[in-house]
């Protein structure tokens, strides 16, 4: 398949120093069929034909390109769990499935995951209102001809009972580092419990939290209205988080400048001079350079690139650069040489 030159998970948007980027997931299954878990595969073959024909209309332009992750290599699947196009549970299983990708990659459909359908939009920076209205048009552009799952009572019908109800979760990805380094990344933790937020690693579910890299989303959908749980996240939640981690980074650089000069010019160094680099090594070193040129302490490096080469760095991006570097020593060459001649100069 074809992937995009700038995938959305790159770029840079509205309060970047915290907020990487915002995600609407919509959980939506088929009527008449049962929960993909229980279905059978002749049964998922029909909702991916159902899905797939379905016309969308001129607002989304040339459509979706459908993959039949059966058909894909495990590189262009695990490309697609880099680029937060899909879950990993999702690029992992062996059922019949399929995912439609916009042109643009800020728009995903994935069939055949734990529901029939799960919507996406993913848009760099703080953006989740913007997200969602994207997510909603093509939901309604969908259930135009699909008929989804609903009750009057309960609302839309999921596969897990968190999601039941407007079946929406929104997130965003932040970058906490100063939470971290003030040791207050627990008690942030147990007040978004408290909150029924999901804190969640750098793929999501199950993964770690990478270079202080967190998912934070909605864990309820059920008695919420899809506008009023978009406008507290909006509007409260992540304005909260938000808040705590410049405090945080405030309260690091007045009373121990020495540790974040140190993390971030240790990092600098490294990434300038490394020869060997694992992709969980780069990822932490890139994400100090990150904290460095949100603080100011490094002015010479853009943040775009930064994004950009967290990218890269993992492993299925590294190797579509360079296809010598699916060997892990290789890759480890090849990523480090790649990081040098970007950071050059």
């Amino acid at each position: 398949m074809r992937f995009a030159e700038k995938s959305a998970s790159a770029q840079v948007g509205p309060q970047a120093d915290v907020v990487v980027s915002s995600r609407v997931r919509l959980a939506r299954n088929v009527a008449g069929f049962p929960f993909v878990a229980r279905s059978s595969d002749l049964q998922r073959q029909e909702v991916m034909q159902m899905v797939t024909r379905a016309p969308l209309g001129n607002e989304f332009g040339s459509g979706l390109t459908w993959v039949n992750m059966s058909q894909t290599t495990p590189l262009e699947r695990q490309l697609l769990v880099e680029r937060h196009l899909v879950s990993r549970h999702f690029a992992e299983s062996v059922i019949p499935r399929t995912v439609g990708v916009d042109t643009e990659e800020t728009l995903s459909v994935m069939v055949n995951e734990e529901d029939h359908l799960r919507i996406q939009t993913i848009l760099p920076g703080f953006r989740p209102v913007d997200a969602f209205n994207e997510a909603r048009k093509l939901d309604v552009a969908m259930e135009a001809t699909v008929d989804f799952s609903f009750s009057t009572r309960w609302g839309y019908l999921t596969a897990c009972p968190t999601n039941v109800g407007c079946g929406v979760r929104v997130g965003v990805m932040l970058h906490l580092p100063g939470l971290r380094y003030t040791g207050e990344m627990e008690r942030v933790k147990r007040a978004a419990k408290d909150m029924h937020l999901a804190m969640r690693g750098f793929y999501g579910e199950g993964t770690e939290a990478v270079g202080n890299f967190y998912q934070v989303s909605n864990q309820l959908t059920l008695g919420c209205s899809e506008d009023d749980l978009i406008r507290r996240f909006a509007e409260e939640t992540v304005p909260h988080l938000v808040d705590y981690e410049r405090s945080a980074r405030a309260m690091l650089a007045e009373n121990n400048r020495p540790l974040l000069d140190d993390k971030v010019h240790r990092a600098v160094a490294t990434l300038r001079a490394a020869r060997l680099l694992g992709a969980e090594e780069a990822t932490k070193l890139l994400a100090n350079l990150r904290l460095g040129i949100c603080m100011q302490v490094i002015k010479d490096v853009e943040l775009e690139l930064v994004q950009r080469l967290l990218l890269q760095v993992q492993p299925a991006h590294l190797a579509r650069i360079d296809p010598a570097a699916t060997d892990e020593d290789k890759g480890r060459l090849a990523r480090a040489s790649m990081v040098r001649l970007a950071l050059r100069g």
